[in-house]
């Protein structure tokens, strides 16, 4: 089993960043892959980064491309989501997801992953 807890959200105004973070304890390994996703309500829940921890390659989606970085610290069993010039439309509850290797077969869609986060809420004003 894999706890994962994620920190960092906030209230913050258009245009500034924000670090989340994603802390793994429990049954983790650097060979998981995981994946940063964001929901509104009334929406799916959409994809927004991942990242292979063993090889550190990343994926984004288009929408975020540029402006957020996915990032590891494995030593410390930590994922990090830094999100530079943020946008009203990047408003959303961020959940941090897990998988360990050979489940899934991607890394965009939720159904990828089978741990999940709470969730943290990022707010950006205009």
């Amino acid at each position: 089993q894999v706890q994962l807890v994620e920190s960092g959200g906030g209230l913050v105004q258009a245009g500034v960043s924000l670090r989340l973070s994603c802390a793994a304890s429990g049954r983790s390994s650097s060979t998981y892959t995981v994946g940063w996703f964001r929901q509104v309500p009334g929406k799916e829940r959409e994809f927004v980064a991942a990242i292979l921890l063993s090889i550190g390659r990343t994926y984004y989606a288009d929408s975020v491309k540029g402006r957020f970085t996915i990032s590891r610290d494995n030593a410390k069993n930590t994922v990090y989501l830094q999100m530079n010039n943020l946008k009203p439309e990047d408003t959303a509850v961020y959940y941090c997801a897990a998988r360990p290797l050979g489940y899934g077969s991607g890394w965009s869609l939720a159904t990828d992953y089978n741990y999940w986060g709470q969730g943290t809420q990022v707010t950006v004003s205009s």
